[in-house]
């Protein structure tokens, strides 16, 4: 679900110093899209996939030397069709990791589907619907912006270090926030990180990202300066992150930890090794938002049933806003989750980027790297709360330990927490 942050952020100006009720903290939304105005930007061309049949997917990757069988292909999938109501997994994401274990190429499959991009104005758009039909994402920007927001009140210079600053949409509402604080707004800085990758759904480098949040602040009077990195986190050093004496610092982890490869992967286990460079630093604050899900060292069927649990609750969760047989649901599937999926089934080892632990794993690695509990405060579960008025009843919001889970029917699926 990573993949979607790069898009509309609900404006919580009022929300970090005031105490509004939670009724008058369902404020209205700020786009993405009117944020992207800030900055105009031409399109790019890409390799859309021809059309969304499984069939003409498998022709596909054999034309480009994967070895893929056919035999039984349509009586394999059909059940597993878009129009079969029977089925949460829908469309692209059931199929491709049928054809997985059937073809014994889910690698190959894996990186096929990272070359079927769609332009890079149509991903955002598959991306904003994901953002709109449910409120994962939502979830994690506001509480993570809660956290710094209480954090860094009283200080005159705020250093963001934003590890997947994607589209750069997060810092909307906090700069908001925080050009609306009594006493004044603080100079703010933030170093953007962002695999360069990613520049393809931005149009452009990370200087967009910049301009527009520059133009942002002046906006909302905030002394602004910017940053961008594009790197992988892997790479990233102290001396790459420009820390500066007199600086109040936070540190933000958006869905991004989990890509990092840790001990069981690799001899340099860059996930703890990220997380004592940052202690390093000594930060106000550290943010950490990641899906509730155990799949990093799980072997191969526990993994997939675990996999399978956890995105048949998303994809439930979507039906609510998103008909299952709908056109742009089977694009958000195929193109903002489907690679997801299939990494975690099919790819071992290396290839496998999507590794999951439940924050009882991340409380662990956190307090070895010598931080503490930062616990997030009433004013943003309450917030949390209000937003989650706008979506089903179904949705849970359970607070434990000073942290958040946001469940679907008592399942947690994403939790949010502090650190410093």
């Amino acid at each position: 679900m990573e993949a979607t942050q790069k898009h509309i952020i609900q404006d919580g100006s009022s929300m970090f110093y005031h105490q509004p009720s939670v009724k008058q903290m369902d404020i209205s939304v700020q786009t993405f899209d009117s944020y992207c105005t800030l900055e105009s930007s031409s399109g790019t061309k890409s390799h859309p996939c021809p059309n969304n049949n499984i069939t003409s997917s498998t022709t596909s990757f054999s034309s480009n030397g994967s070895p893929v069988s056919h035999s039984n292909n349509n009586n394999n999938t059909s059940h597993l069709s878009p129009d079969n109501n029977n089925s949460p997994l829908s469309g692209s994401s059931a199929t491709n990791n049928n054809e997985t274990e059937l073809t014994s190429s889910g690698s190959s499959i894996y990186k096929a589907l990272r070359c079927k991009d769609p332009t890079g104005p149509e991903l955002l758009t598959y991306m904003h619907i994901l953002y709109e039909a449910c409120p994962y994402f939502k979830f994690g920007y506001e509480s993570a912006n809660g956290a710094i927001a209480e954090a860094v009140k009283n200080e005159s210079f705020v250093h963001i270090i934003d590890f997947q600053i994607s589209q750069g949409g997060q810092w909307v509402s906090l700069i908001r926030a925080l050009g609306a604080r009594p006493g004044g707004p603080p100079r703010v800085r933030i170093t953007g990180i962002d695999d360069p990758r990613s520049s393809f759904a931005r149009q452009g480098g990370l200087e967009l990202v910049g301009q527009r949040l520059g133009k942002l602040a002046e906006m909302c009077g905030v002394p602004f300066e910017f940053h961008g990195a594009a790197l992988c986190c892997t790479e990233v050093e102290i001396e790459k992150l420009g820390v500066r004496n007199g600086e109040a610092l936070a540190v933000n982890f958006p869905l991004v930890l989990h890509h990092m490869p840790d001990e069981s992967v690799t001899v340099e286990n860059h996930r703890d090794r990220l997380l004592r460079l940052v202690k390093r630093l000594s930060p106000n604050v550290v943010t950490l938002v990641e899906q509730e899900a155990n799949t990093n060292t799980a072997p191969f069927l526990p993994r997939f049933v675990e996999t399978m649990n956890h995105y048949l609750a998303v994809f439930e969760s979507i039906d609510v806003k998103l008909a299952r047989d709908h056109k742009e649901r089977i694009n958000v599937e195929q193109h903002c989750l489907a690679r997801e999926v299939v990494n975690l089934i099919a790819c071992e080892g290396v290839e496998r980027e999507e590794r999951h632990e439940p924050l009882g794993k991340w409380r662990s690695r956190f307090h070895m790297a010598g931080f503490k509990p930062y616990p997030l405060s009433s004013y943003v579960n309450a917030t949390i709360k209000g937003l989650l008025e706008s979506y089903s009843e179904k949705y849970t919001l359970e607070e434990r330990d000073g942290a958040l889970y946001l469940g679907w029917k008592n399942q947690p699926l994403i939790t949010s927490c502090a650190w410093r």
